[in-house]
């Protein structure tokens, strides 16, 4: 294997010898005043892409030969001024392999610079701008080559505020635009990339309504092209007569039967030679753009970067692991992907399946799991955690109050919590069940094994509903143990708050529940030892850590019914440890869950009428977002009244939502709990925490509307 300094000094010998099998052919084919064959065009493109296959030459040398191999390509083919270019540009190539031979290795010939050769530019290493010393992601993208104010405005909008940013904005498809095929070659059926000049250009009625046609006419030397356009009224002021254009998209036989047709093309606006050399003869990156800023000037701008800045990324990843899975280095990626190798698989590219795109994905996981493991081990080693010593003096107790066993899965769970509590190192555990699964009695045996050892619980939910839920499923038991307990959400009286607080203040409360309310500057523990958090994913980190916060290093436990995979788990939340209560209790019915269509509604509510005649209940869930909420809540309003008088006649039809005060909502509730009310129409208010045995049928309208979680947690509800 060649070593780096070995490989600089074969470069010069490779171009020169490459030169030796161009120049005789090149010469006679002008000497014979530019007789050219189409064996010449095959022969010079081929020993150039050859060339460019097995050897890294300097960016400014591939520069060249991409001018050269350009043309050499049959849509260039009858260009009186080729061979006289042609030979000029073998003068350049000329000079450079003389210049390489006696000059040290560039920076461009290093292996890290392999990937980002592959696109023109004429300036040599020599020239251009030394790299800043500031980081790449503090370096500000204005002060880029080609940007200023004007367009870093634009890049903003695109998420690109600093050098770094630029670099990372990978584009989102490639157009396979190395071959440009000449206008007389075109072939109906098949997708191809032509070169040409716009002529004849302009919008055409149509007998359909609604249906605008923008047709152009594209000339090479081979002949002339139509392209058309439908629906895009707005081309008449971009394509206009004139212009050259790169265009790749399907051909057609033409509607009249004669000759072909490229119809809805990708289209690209090129300025002269100089300049095709980003845009045409390679696989093209494609980017997101924004109004001002297309993809060619961010071809433009990512070239100057990668020149001046390619080389300068910090790898994260070690040698050994890039060579453990053949991945390419950082700097090499990056440029990999903007402006591919020729060769490069179009296919893999778009499915971003390459080596680079897989190292890219490794290292972004890699890099959050490092993150979230270290933050862990820091939280661990920094953070002295409360010793519980789990007495059992409410616990124990608590067994013989449980009108059940716990499952075998509740049990382990139960052990790694208990587990965590007694280390000297603050608990930070996910808890993850079914909707049904017990994880509230879990979280209760917790909280009265910190309250058994002289500590303050508290049990924090996203919703009054479910708080309340909460507080009538404990309640019951705190109150066989004598266990006080207080309840704050924002719909608690002035009144009862400040005395609930002074409780709370002075450790006269030893558990609390409530909502977001908890989290207010006034609310002060104690003595807090454990938090519990549920519906963790309807809470924001900070929030969590502000409830945390009101203690010296609580356990905290957060407990969520989203199905989440393990493996995902432990990506999102990585520094968590994860309990999962994989078992339901004996005796739950599975839930079934069927589709109606929109004409099919009268089967769905047949079916509510079955159970409410057979004495259960039943929910129809209506959707509710904030971006429509007022209209949404009249559409609920409407739906209940309706479905009193034609539906379900005779039945006692409740509506529940979160507008409605805290006593409303309880009130209603209650009288759903009691079997008062047979069919509550509700928003989206009941997704967590309302538990009902005896409704056994939900019918959810516009369920394209709900996410998937928000489904699963709804169907939870019955059963």
């Amino acid at each position: 294997m060649e070593t780096d300094s070995a490989a600089d000094t074969q470069i010069p010998r490779k171009l020169q010898a490459l030169l030796d099998r161009l120049n005789r052919p090149i010469q006679s084919a002008y000497e014979n005043q530019g007789a050219s064959s189409t064996q010449l065009d095959s022969f010079v493109s081929s020993q150039i892409v050859e060339a460019l296959r097995s050897t890294v030459f300097p960016a400014h040398v591939e520069a060249e030969l991409l001018v050269l191999r350009f043309l050499f390509q049959e849509q260039e083919g009858r260009s009186p001024k080729r061979l006289e270019t042609a030979r000029q540009v073998l003068g350049r190539l000329s000079t450079m392999a003389l210049q390489q031979t006696s000059d040290s290795p560039s920076r461009e010939s290093s292996p890290e610079r392999r990937a980002s050769t592959d696109h023109g530019d004429s300036r040599s290493a020599e020239n251009r701008p030394v790299p800043s010393n500031r980081a790449l992601h503090e370096t500000d993208i204005r002060f880029a080559k080609g940007v200023g104010p004007k367009r870093a405005l634009l890049l903003e909008k695109l998420g690109i505020r600093t050098i770094e940013d630029a670099l990372w904005f990978l584009p989102w498809r490639y157009e396979d635009r190395s071959r440009i095929v000449s206008i007389s070659q075109l072939v109906p059926e098949e997708k191809a990339t032509i070169a040409g000049t716009i002529h004849q250009a302009g919008l055409r009625r149509t007998r359909r309504r609604n249906m605008t046609l923008f047709t152009m006419s594209v000339q090479d030397e081979t002949g002339v092209v139509e392209v058309v356009f439908f629906n895009q009224p707005y081309l008449d002021g971009v394509l206009q007569n004139g212009l050259r254009v790169v265009l790749s998209g399907p051909v057609v036989r033409h509607r009249r039967g004669v000759g072909v047709q490229m119809r809805t093309p990708q289209y690209e606006v090129v300025d002269e030679d100089e300049d095709l050399l980003l845009h045409v003869g390679r696989i093209v990156p494609v980017y997101h753009e924004t109004r001002g800023l297309s993809s060619r000037q961010l071809r433009r701008i990512l070239w100057g970067l990668l020149e001046t800045y390619g080389s300068d990324l910090e790898d994260p990843l070690p040698s050994r692991l890039l060579e453990q899975h053949r991945w390419p280095s950082l700097n090499e990626a990056i440029a990999s992907l903007h402006f591919p190798v020729m060769g490069s698989d179009l296919s893999l590219l778009n499915d971003w399946q390459t080596p680079a795109h897989h190292r890219l994905a490794f290292e972004e996981g890699f890099l959050l799991q490092l993150a979230l493991a270290f933050r862990q081990r820091m939280r661990q080693s920094a953070s002295p955690g409360i010793a519980f010593r789990l007495s059992g003096s409410y616990t124990t107790p608590l067994q013989k109050h449980l009108p059940f066993q716990l499952t075998d899965a509740q049990q382990r769970v139960l052990a790694e919590i208990e587990a965590d509590m007694r280390a000297a190192r603050p608990m930070n555990r996910l808890l993850q069940g079914d909707v049904g699964s017990g994880k509230t009695i879990v979280a209760l045996h917790a909280m009265l094994g910190a309250c058994g050892d002289g500590y303050q619980a508290a049990l924090m939910a996203p919703t009054e509903i479910l708080a309340e839920q909460h507080m009538l499923t404990i309640r019951p038991y705190l109150d066989a143990l004598d266990v006080s307990v207080a309840f704050l959400t924002g719909g608690t009286s002035p009144k009862e708050r400040a005395t609930a607080l002074a409780r709370i203040a002075a450790g006269h409360v030893q558990l609390i529940v409530g909502t977001h309310a908890l989290l207010e500057q006034d609310v002060q523990f104690a003595k807090l030892g454990i938090v519990v958090v549920d519906e963790q994913h309807k809470f924001g980190v900070l929030q969590r850590g502000k409830l945390r916060e009101k203690a010296l290093y609580p356990d905290v436990l957060v407990m969520t019914a989203t199905p989440i995979p393990r493996t995902l788990a432990m990506t999102i939340y990585g520094d968590l440890d994860v309990s999962v209560i994989d078992e339901l209790p004996a005796g739950r019915q599975p839930i079934r869950t069927r589709v109606f269509r929109h004409n099919a509604r009268s089967r769905a509510y047949e079916l509510v009428r079955k159970e409410v005649h057979e004495g259960r209940q039943a929910y129809i869930v209506y959707p509710l977002v904030e971006e429509s909420e007022k209209l949404d809540l009249e559409a609920v309003m409407q739906a209940a009244e309706r479905l009193r008088s034609t539906e379900f006649v005779g039945m006692n039809v409740g509506i529940i939502h979160g507008r409605m005060k805290s006593d409303e909502r309880a009130q209603i509730m209650n009288a759903f709990r009691a079997g008062d009310v047979h069919v509550l129409v509700a928003t989206t208010v009941i997704e967590v925490g309302v538990d009902v045995p005896n409704a056994t049928v939900m019918v959810i309208e516009h369920a394209d509307r709900f996410g998937l979680a928000q489904l699963h947690q709804l169907r939870g509800r019955v059963g």
